[in-house]
């Protein structure tokens, strides 16, 4: 059952993947319509979430940034249909605008491991081919369950003769080598760890579990980093790649500091592009000792 349920999505996706860019555009913010309007757990989470990380938003203004951000969601799922089926090269094209390119040229010419940190904010799976395009990293990544949906994923990804890695153990440790012997690796900053993994730090006025994995690889120097996220223009034509050098404080060898300051900066993305943020993901499901559960 689970084969023939990855064999329908995977042929969904390559009929979709047909559309006109501005049909993909117009049946991603009707789907995201339809999210807002049907009542579902997904639904409850995005509410919950924005409505404890922006408690400064009155009730009208909360709920037009929640019908935002569920057109968005709509958007990024249309969106990867098509990255995850078109060829890289088609993909690109849709990068429109490429703001901080010699940041990431200056940190691929210091003979350090580089880290391209990523958040789940506009669309990551257009951001991937554009990363891919400019050198040749391991990209760390969270498999789907569906296996075919995951093989189609894994093909979609290494196009341009990068690799993958899971976030298995064995990934894990390939991630780290390749780090330590002065490779490239694209990892997002935002995924939930274990509790033994994360630290709770602030993020958008709350406590979030956050992963120690980036700041521990980045600590004394060992390696250098940079921010690498893909935001959706307003017009709808594509994406503008935004670069950022990681803060100082990201290098220290005091992992709550470090920790915090990357939690910092994917709050300062949030709060620029807060509907462009995946909000139906359970970020915040692990909550500090003593304190209720949102989820």
């Amino acid at each position: 059952m689970e084969k023939l349920k990855g064999l329908i999505a995977v042929g969904f996706l390559r009929l979709f993947a047909l559309l006109p860019w501005r049909a993909v555009q117009a049946v991603g913010a009707g789907l995201g319509w339809l999210m807002w309007k049907i009542p579902s757990r997904s639904r409850d989470v995005v509410h919950i979430n924005l409505s404890k990380c922006f408690p400064e938003l009155g009730p009208q203004e909360l709920q037009r940034l929640e019908q935002q951000t569920h057109r968005d969601i709509g958007k990024l799922l249309a969106e990867s249909a098509c990255a995850w089926i078109w060829p890289a090269k088609k993909t690109l094209k849709l990068i429109r605008q490429v703001e901080g390119l010699e940041v990431m040229q200056q940190a691929l010419a210091s003979g350090k491991g580089v880290i391209g940190i990523a958040t789940h904010i506009g669309n990551w799976e257009v951001l991937n081919h554009y990363f891919c395009s400019m050198c040749n990293p391991i990209i760390f990544y969270r498999p789907p369950k569906l296996k075919a949906l995951d093989e189609l994923l894994q093909q979609q990804r290494v196009q341009l003769g990068n690799r993958v890695a899971p976030s298995t153990r064995e990934g894990i440790l390939s991630v780290m080598k390749e780090v330590r012997r002065g490779g490239v690796v694209g990892i997002p900053a935002d995924p939930e760890p274990a509790l033994s993994s994360g630290l709770f730090v602030p993020f958008c006025g709350v406590q979030a579990l956050t992963s120690k994995f980036v700041p521990g690889m980045l600590a004394g120097g060992k390696a250098t980093a940079f921010f690498i996220n893909g935001f959706r223009l307003a017009d709808g034509s594509g994406f503008k790649v935004v670069i950022e050098a990681a803060p100082e404080a990201m290098y220290s060898s005091d992992v709550e500091v470090s920790t915090a300051a990357m939690s910092a900066m994917v709050e300062k993305y949030v709060r620029a592009y807060p509907s462009q943020y995946l909000w139906s993901m359970k970020r915040f499901k692990k909550r500090p000792a003593g304190e209720l559960r949102w989820y």
